[in-house]
């Protein structure tokens, strides 16, 4: 049988002097089995296990004291931890070895900690496994059944943390249907055509457009096309959140970290490693992220809401927004630097009202939607009911016409939608009324009726509507006036 034998507790350690608080990394050429810390307070027991272990293609770090293994453990990512139970200032009892155990697995419960002692006992053997430990290995060590327990745990561990980002995954896209990205209008082939050639990329896109649009049908589609696909699409509304949620939904959280935080939490972040994270209204992330969002973009690394460890995620990054974010800069509410990392590329989305010629195809496709979520036999549309779909302003864009739809085929006897199944609201005079407009619709109309009352004398029309020029001229700009 093959074994290794430590050599005696007495003799002086060779590259640690007194167990001092160290880790020492080693860096093999190539390995992919998995990333592995052995701690040990004798030098010629971590070489034997480095050479050990490296022959098997584990990358090894090394460690000499308990503080040494806790900085390492919160500092990296390990498959696996094989750490001694009795150190310098504690040679036979163990105790050093299982207070230590007790904060590891304290430290992260998915960790496997296999632990090993030339004094074993089966009572300290019980104590380590009640602690936490997942193995128990007595020196002198078999090497075949060594090499057997951890290659068993590093892939126990590796289905744990699987099955917590799995759960998590559930929790947050159960249900999630994937919209469609139906076009055939002139308005829209510049957004097809970007989507096509931007997709494939690992690009960081801003999507812009009125509330409605679709601009998460359009990060949809662009990670559809793109080599992320098979991984996870994550959305989060950045607007949605308070500034300290925020964080945790973003970065994730340890337990402990606050008083709600009861478990480990994985953010979205990494839930999206691999694959690609939809910030929606991006503009609303609080000023006191922001400089961690952009730290995250250059880097790939973040902690956790209590946690020191540094993680490291591979995450293309979708952003949308509805907010005038040039505005926002100027205004200091939005950092420049941040928005530049962002706004690689940027897709404006069109309003429906620009898109005259899809209404027919997203009105069929949401009517064959709901009739089937609601068991009613449909046809289609009554002639006047879709003049009247073509004719109304949408002031809530594609969101809206979903919405009409929905309502018409309830309220609908069949066998087709008529006028008054769709309950549009239309002022008297054939144009939108003001409650139906979205809040740039009712900007635009005040400044084209103000410009006409004085003739389109700017400065006139900049003092009524209490402007100056140069915000009056960027608001002309905005919306082609």
């Amino acid at each position: 049988m093959e074994t290794v034998r430590p050599r005696d507790r007495s003799s002086p350690a060779l590259d640690y002097n007194d167990g001092a608080d160290s880790a020492h990394t080693m860096k093999p050429k190539e390995f992919g089995t998995g990333r592995i810390l052995v701690a040990d307070d004798q030098q010629d027991v971590r070489e034997a296990l480095r050479l050990l272990l490296k022959g098997e293609g584990y990358a090894i770090d090394t460690a000499s004291s308990p503080a040494a293994v806790l900085e390492a453990a919160k500092t990296r990512e390990f498959d696996a931890l094989l750490i001694d139970l009795n150190y310098t200032r504690d040679t036979t009892s163990g105790r050093e070895g299982l207070d230590l155990l007790g904060r590891l697995v304290g430290l992260d419960a998915t960790l496997p900690v296999v632990v090993m002692t030339a004094w074993g006992s089966v009572d300290v053997a019980v104590e380590a496994m009640r602690r936490g430990a997942r193995d128990f290995i007595q020196k002198p060590w078999d090497n075949p059944r060594l090499l057997a327990i951890l290659r068993t745990q590093v892939e126990l561990g590796r289905a744990l943390r699987r099955g917590q980002k799995l759960e998590a995954e559930n929790l947050l896209l159960r249900g999630e249907g994937g919209p469609r990205l139906l076009a055939e209008s002139g308005a829209m082939r510049p957004v097809l055509q970007m989507i096509d050639r931007v997709g494939p990329s690992d690009a960081n896109v801003l999507i812009t457009g009125e509330n409605g649009t679709g601009k998460g049908v359009v990060a949809q589609a662009l990670h559809a096309v793109s080599r992320r696909a098979a991984a996870p699409l994550v959305t989060v509304n950045a607007g949605g959140f308070s500034e300290g949620v925020f964080e945790s939904e973003l970065f994730g959280h340890v337990k402990g970290a606050f008083t709600d935080a009861r478990a480990d939490r994985v953010g979205r972040f990494e839930l999206a490693d691999g694959g690609t994270l939809f910030l929606d209204e991006i503009a609303n992330v609080p000023p006191g992220l922001q400089a961690k969002l952009l730290r995250i973009l250059e880097t790939g690394e973040f902690e956790r809401v209590g946690s020191s460890r540094t993680r490291k995620v591979d995450v293309r990054i979708f952003s949308a927004t509805n907010a005038d974010i040039g505005s926002e800069v100027t205004a200091g509410r939005f950092r420049q630097d941040l928005l530049f990392r962002l706004n690689t590329i940027e897709i404006q989305v069109p309003p429906l009202r620009d898109r005259r010629e899809d209404i027919p195809l997203l009105a069929r496709h949401f009517l064959t939607q709901h009739a089937a979520r609601y068991r009613k036999t449909l046809t289609g549309f009554e002639e006047p009911a879709m003049r009247a779909l073509l004719e109304h302003r949408w002031p809530g864009n594609v969101r809206e016409l979903d919405h009409a739809v929905e309502r018409a085929v309830l309220m609908s006897p069949g066998p087709q939608i008529r006028p008054s199944d769709l309950s549009l609201r239309i002022a008297t005079d054939g144009h939108a009324s003001l409650d139906d407009m979205s809040l740039e619709e009712v900007e635009c109309y005040l400044i084209r009726k103000t410009l006409a009352r004085y003739n389109g004398n700017v400065s006139q029309a900049a003092s009524a509507l209490g402007l100056s020029r140069s915000a009056l001229y960027r608001r002309l700009q905005r919306y082609k006036l």
